[in-house]
């Protein structure tokens, strides 16, 4: 079974304190997790993709306009790998794999599947903000391509602790996730 890490929106407008949709304390004390998860899959010379949200400046047509206010905006550091895992990512952006994405799941609109089949991959390790929102969107998308799914669940956080927990038991319950604690 090969496997593949998916850091999902792990970027400064998500988790640094003055971020533009910060999911706050919960986000910043991943930073050690992911990071050094991350050092581990490319040690073991596994993929890691890092599956960034961007967004137009003041589309009126996205769907998440009307919930959020704006965040990763194109062209800004907001959408930069936060903290330890920028350094990361500079030092290994020939390895790992950074795509866009315009949705909540990493999958909708990306040529996501694609890259993991063409390389056999059937086993998804997820980490990243939001536990309830792209994290939960990714997992059920994956679910639905058949991929096998381990969420880390010291790697994922939400700025709503209720949801959090609620995603954590729906990705074991309904979507037969494994979980690593």
């Amino acid at each position: 079974m090969k496997r593949a890490l998916l850091v999902i929106d792990y970027t400064y407008d998500f988790v640094a304190e003055d971020g533009a949709l910060n999911c706050g304390e919960p986000g910043i004390a991943l930073e050690d997790y992911i990071t050094v998860l991350t050092q581990s899959f490319l040690d073991e010379g596994e993929v890691v993709f890092m599956l960034n949200d961007i967004h137009e400046k003041d589309d009126p047509y996205h769907p998440e306009t009307k919930l959020f206010p704006p965040h990763n905006i194109k062209g800004t550091s907001g959408r930069d790998p936060y903290g330890k895992l920028k350094n990361l990512y500079e030092e290994y952006k020939d390895e790992i794999i950074m795509s866009e994405k315009t949705r909540y799941s990493a999958f909708a609109g990306t040529d996501l599947d694609i890259q993991l089949r063409s390389r056999g991959i059937t086993e998804l390790h997820l980490l990243g903000v939001c536990t309830d929102i792209c994290i939960l969107h990714t997992s059920v998308d994956a679910f639905n391509k058949g991929y096998d799914i381990v969420i880390h669940e010291k790697g994922v956080a939400s700025f709503d602790p209720e949801g959090h927990a609620w995603a954590l038991r729906h990705f074991k319950n309904t979507l037969g996730a494994k979980i690593i604690h």
